[in-house]
């Protein structure tokens, strides 16, 4: 007799949810965007975007907030993706706030942009009159984000309360806002790291060359590699060294470390991922290592 097996998989259940909540999104909202970077977990987003809307193109555009200090392999790959998709992007400039007075760049050996997104992602949503906004953060990266409902609401000012979160029971979310306020939407809330690099592997999805191990000119900082760029001083005590490494998240090259690393292929990546105790974030984001409250504190601010 021929027997079939009706198991599902963790990576379908995981990917069916988030489908689910994609489409959820494109029948309440009349603007949904979805952030894309360029990094491994908004890739992700828009493979299961893509699955979710099959034959027709992605509803909704794609917005990046682009701080002017990223890395370059990044970029490319993000305009490139997007072209090849056919989808809108729309590239927020940290820059242009800066020019138009909005935000003030820091200064100093520590100095960053990344805490200046939160003005530029916020003005950008008032422009466009986003209602949704879908964003890849995960509740086992840290603290703050496990808070997370996976319908996250943000009030007129772009502000996040964990008290003023609605209740998700059975998996329904409550997307009514008014004139001014959005919804932050975290379809892979239930997804861990090494789910998002088992779905990277079983989708055969490419990425972007720096989540690979090469050789690279860094120095150390903090106990963190830092990437050799003209973006950030540095002192004479912090001598250059050329080494193996990969990053295992992108972002600004200002805050956003190196691990040493000789995982070239995906599955050498899955490998040492499922040994390390340490989260992505709290191994390579000098940002979030500033105190354990760091992150909630940019949520509340009303960037993440």
């Amino acid at each position: 007799m021929l027997q079939c097996d009706y198991t599902t998989s963790q990576l379908d259940v995981l990917e069916a949810e988030a489908i689910h909540i994609m489409r959820e999104v494109a029948a309440e909202f009349e603007r949904p965007c979805l952030l894309f970077s360029g990094g491994k977990d908004s890739i992700v987003m828009l493979r299961l975007a893509e699955k979710a809307f099959w034959p027709a193109p992605i509803p909704f555009p794609l917005m990046h907030v682009d701080t002017g200090h990223n890395f370059s392999e990044v970029i490319e790959f993000r305009d490139r993706r997007a072209a090849e998709l056919g989808a809108r992007l729309v590239v927020a400039s940290v820059q242009d706030s800066i020019d138009a007075g909005r935000v003030t760049e820091q200064t100093g050996r520590r100095a960053s942009r990344n805490r200046l997104q939160t003005t530029t992602l916020l003005d950008a949503i008032e422009d466009n009159e986003y209602d949704a906004v879908f964003g890849g953060a995960r509740r086992d990266e840290e603290k703050a984000r496990a808070k997370e409902r996976v319908f996250s609401f943000r009030d007129d000012f772009g502000q996040w309360d964990p008290k003023n979160q609605r209740p998700e029971l059975w998996n329904l979310y409550n997307g009514r806002i008014r004139k001014g306020e959005h919804i932050r939407v975290f379809p892979l809330s239930n997804w861990t790291e090494l789910d998002v690099w088992d779905y990277i592997r079983r989708e055969g999805i490419e990425i972007p060359s720096i989540y690979y191990a090469h050789r690279r000119k860094v120095f150390e900082r903090d106990g963190m590699l830092l990437s050799d760029t003209e973006f950030i001083p540095r002192d004479e005590d912090e001598p250059l060294v050329e080494m193996m490494v990969r990053y295992r998240t992108v972002g600004d090259v200002t805050c956003t470390g190196a691990v040493q690393s000789t995982a070239t292929t995906v599955e050498e990546i899955i490998e040492e991922i499922a040994v390390t105790r340490l989260t992505e974030r709290g191994a390579t984001r000098a940002d979030d290592r500033a105190s354990e409250a760091a992150m909630e504190d940019r949520k509340r601010e009303g960037y993440f």
